[in-house]
């Protein structure tokens, strides 16, 4: 039996959108940081290679706008996050569903150290007589 959820009556927000090589996962939140609505490609149906194309993001965006829109959802801020090829049309779905968007900001992680080196291997000469 399904959960009804209560209308949260919440207009102002943000969108994370993660996006990896192999997934996307689009996540509605109040300013506080408090999840409204969430869905990614996986949780569309999709398996395999086909969670990472642009159209299953774009599905998942679509699904969790809705979602967040009956929660009276009308403006948000969108935070990307990652290098995944469905970064973009999800966001653009999220315009397309009527939800207008006011900023949108990448908060992808880059190191400045980078990771560690690789061990030095010693080249060691064969005895010789």
């Amino acid at each position: 039996m399904a959960r009804k959820t209560k209308r949260k009556n919440i207009t102002h927000g943000v969108v994370h959108i993660h996006s990896t090589h192999n997934n996307t996962i689009v996540t509605f939140t109040d300013i506080n940081g408090n999840v409204i609505s969430w869905s990614s490609a996986g949780a569309i149906g999709y398996k395999g290679t086909k969670k990472s194309t642009p159209y299953a993001a774009s599905l998942a965006a679509d699904a969790a706008s809705l979602a967040a829109k009956d929660h009276g959802i009308k403006e948000v801020r969108v935070e990307l996050k990652g290098t995944g090829p469905g970064k973009d049309s999800a966001r653009k779905q999220i315009e397309v569903v009527g939800i207008k968007v006011t900023e949108v900001k990448d908060v992808t992680p880059i190191p400045y150290n980078g990771t560690r080196p690789p061990k030095k291997i010693i080249k060691r000469e064969k005895n010789r007589k």
